[in-house]
């Protein structure tokens, strides 16, 4: 049997799946990435449970859908009761029960009044950036005989939220609040929108900015609740509305340097691992919660089900058992419930019974006869996904178009709706049916009554 490795999580914060160079991306250079996945696998099609930071993360550490505890949006209030008995079956505590030393450190933003020491880690940092970065250095070096596992979550390239919020500020007391205290985004986003050393500002404008991206326009037929839910945030309708052309550019611009920052923050990070001896018995996995629109769909922020916001990438390395330079495109991953299952199996932990994850070990390992998904569940505010190879089906809770088919293999930027193509009646009937089945299967494991998504506002 092959040794526990040490089991590295390192996680971002808001990165959609193509924002690292080895991802084809041309306007940014992520060199600690790019070898973290020249070294291991590199998953395409791994997908967050729910789009927005609070349920997304309180599902990779506990295994569980965020509807469990009737969560469905950032919003906190009202939700189930979390006991100690299921806090012991989330992440931290699954790991320690096999002899693991379990460490967390940087942003949590988890509900219920979750914290490290409540899923089971220990806490060594609160900060999320550069100190982090260190700190989890420090803590590698210092990790000797027993198996450890630690998760390293960064902020950025979140402060890109803080760009439409500062050009469009409202009076609402949430917005008012985060440009109070927001210092530090700030300044990381003011940087981050500086053009290159040496480069006039016309010139930057010119020929320095990342395209728009070709699905940059509003999708055709588009849901009506995408509207209301924008209405809900006035910036958010105010930046689909009033960006030019230049606004959007400079938004792909920010974001990419952002990204930068925070890949250099995790070139400390396995720096630390490599100089410490221990890089050849550490499995490292790198996600991240949800991704950004990012300029689609004429859409800034999270929230919905397109591909730039739900879909993030997933990173594995474990010299001599993952194979080095390998880029899975075939397999999907659900990234909030096999995060669990797929550490439990590199520790050695029974997944607990709630957990509807499958690991993706084997996948990664490269053996034939290593189970795969055939879709990813995914649930938000005002609607359910369901996503296999081909297609993915959303269905959202009412308004016009709330039923939408996208052919990812001949519209990869979901520019329309195929739900009302002749040709694909079956298809729609089929994943109405599984989208109802995913429903039903996980609702067993609810800790209290079902909550509809717009509830969640």
């Amino acid at each position: 049997m092959a040794p526990k490795p040490n089991i590295l999580v390192l996680l971002t914060d808001q990165q959609s799946h193509h924002l690292m160079s080895c991802a084809g991306t041309p306007w940014l250079k992520t060199p600690h990435l790019d070898r973290l996945a020249a070294g291991g696998t590199r998953f395409t099609r791994a997908y967050c449970s729910n789009p927005v930071c609070v349920p997304s993360r309180f599902s990779m550490f506990t295994g569980r859908m965020p509807s469990a505890i009737g969560l469905r949006g950032n919003d906190s209030s009202g939700l189930h009761a979390f006991s100690p008995a299921h806090e012991h079956a989330s992440l931290g505590h699954l790991l320690r029960a096999t002899g693991y030393a379990t460490w967390y450190g940087g942003k949590t933003h988890w509900p219920i009044g979750l914290t490290p020491e409540r899923l089971g880690f220990t806490g060594f940092c609160t900060d999320e950036r550069e100190r982090l970065a260190v700190e989890a250095a420090d803590h590698i070096h210092r990790q000797s005989g027993q198996p450890w596992a630690m998760v390293v979550s960064l902020i950025n390239p979140h402060d890109i939220c803080y760009q439409a919020i500062r050009a469009f500020p409202d009076d609402s007391a949430f917005n008012q609040q985060l440009l109070r205290t927001g210092a530090i985004e700030l300044g990381c986003l003011d940087e981050a929108l500086l053009p290159p050393l040496g480069v006039d500002y016309d010139t930057f404008l010119r020929d320095h900015l990342p395209p728009l991206p070709a699905n940059h326009e509003v999708q055709t037929d588009e849901p009506a609740l995408i509207r209301e839910v924008l209405a809900q945030r006035p910036f958010k309708l105010a930046a689909r509305q009033e960006w030019v052309e230049r606004d959007w550019r400079l938004h792909r611009w920010a974001y990419a340097r952002l990204m930068e920052r925070v890949d250099r923050q995790i070139g400390v990070v396995l720096d630390a691992l490599e100089a410490s001896g221990q890089a050849k018995d550490t499995l490292v996995l790198m996600t991240s919660d949800h991704g950004d629109h990012d300029g689609s769909h004429r859409l800034e922020h999270k929230t919905f089900f397109y591909e730039e916001a739900a879909r993030v990438p997933w990173l594995m390395r474990l010299p001599g058992r993952i194979p080095a330079g390998r880029v899975e495109d075939g397999c999907l991953v659900a990234t909030g419930l096999d995060l669990m299952a797929t550490c439990c199996d590199y520790a050695g932990a029974s997944l607990p019974g709630h957990c509807r994850g499958v690991s993706q070990r084997g996948v990664a390992e490269n053996r034939s006869e290593a189970s795969q998904r055939s879709q990813v569940f995914g649930e938000n505010l005002v609607s359910c996904m369901l996503v296999e190879q081909r297609w993915k089906y959303v269905r959202y809770d009412g308004g016009a178009h709330a039923e939408q088919l996208y052919d990812l293999y001949t519209d990869p930027g979901e520019s329309r709706n195929h739900a009302h193509d002749a040709a694909n009646v079956g298809v729609l009937a089929r994943l109405s049916q599984v989208l109802d089945d995913e429903i039903t299967a996980h609702a067993t494991h609810d800790l209290g009554p079902p909550v509809t998504a717009s509830s969640g506002k």
